[in-house]
């Protein structure tokens, strides 16, 4: 059970650091990256917080993997629900500040990513499953038999869209975004030997089956 706790607090650690990110990259004011384009602009257009869009569209995109036969994993749910919440949280209490010109909005963006790159470490590294946006992506590779990169491609773009036509903001910020998160990610896990690639997720009826078989073993001791 000490394991799962710690697994557990990475992941929320994780989740946070993402929504961290999110908002540095956000207030660099240069434009957001590919779905928090999305993100925005729909929160404009419907009139509701940031981060309840991020919900509701997480929960949204999780159900159609569902359908589409891809098993969640508690990441999955915590993820859909936490980024957003933490997204709101950051952007009630104003604590990053807005960049003041477009040079400090690139390093702001540049950081941002980074500690993005840093809660993939902890998110993925807590091997609770895949955020809803890279189950749809995992998903889609596997239905339609393209490469990877095409699927990841061809979803941001559509996100990017949808957003941009909705009032969310598209820059430079939303290129550097697109462009540069794979090399943060990279030399981030590069500098913490990290091999996201080792990791073994558990499915949430895994998660499950693990919480009880502990329960009773627990159970079964006390009574001896």
């Amino acid at each position: 059970m000490k394991l799962f706790f710690n697994r557990l607090l990475r992941l929320i650690l994780g989740l946070f650091l993402y929504s961290l990110g999110i908002v540095v990259t956000m207030n660099a004011h240069i434009g957001y990256a590919p779905w928090d384009v999305f993100h925005v602009g729909l929160a404009k257009t419907i009139g509701m917080s940031i981060g309840t869009v991020s919900i509701i569209a997480g929960v949204i995109i999780g159900i159609i993997t569902i359908l589409l036969g891809e098993k969640l994993g508690l990441g999955t749910i915590l993820n859909m629900v936490l980024i957003g919440v933490f997204l709101d949280v950051l952007i009630a209490f104003s604590i990053i500040p807005i960049a003041s010109n477009f040079i400090i909005g690139i390093l702001m963006m540049i950081v941002g990513l980074f500690i993005i790159a840093l809660a993939s470490y902890f998110y993925i590294g807590s091997a609770f499953g895949a955020g809803p946006r890279d189950s749809l992506m995992v998903v889609l590779t596997r239905k339609t038999g393209l490469p990877v990169g095409v699927c990841r491609g061809t979803i941001e773009l559509l996100a990017v869209f949808i957003g941009w036509k909705l009032g969310g903001m598209v820059g430079v910020g939303t290129i550097i975004s697109a462009f540069v998160i794979g090399f943060c990610v990279q030399v981030t896990f590069k500098l913490l030997k990290f091999d996201a690639t080792k990791v073994k997720h558990e499915t949430l009826d895994g998660t499950f089956k693990m919480l009880f078989r502990n329960k009773k073993e627990q159970s079964v001791g006390s009574g001896n």
